[in-house]
């Protein structure tokens, strides 16, 4: 006779699956939400540090409409 707990449980394994998936999801949000926050302070070190010369110009900003 083989082991009982040794058996697949289908309702065991659609929950795992649902919980991958939302595990993923997460995962790639907070993976982008880190590299924004990244960037968005290597450009704030960088204003700091290295400002930008008499000749530069800044971005005209588009009209809302």
């Amino acid at each position: 006779m083989g082991n009982p707990w040794a058996r697949k449980n289908p309702l065991m394994s659609l929950w795992l699956s649902g919980a991958n998936a939302w595990a993923g999801t997460a995962r790639s949000f907070w993976t982008a939400e880190a590299g924004r926050q990244q960037a968005a302070a290597t450009r704030q070190m960088m204003e700091l540090w290295a400002p930008p010369g008499p000749g530069a110009k800044k971005k005209r900003r588009r009209k809302v409409r």
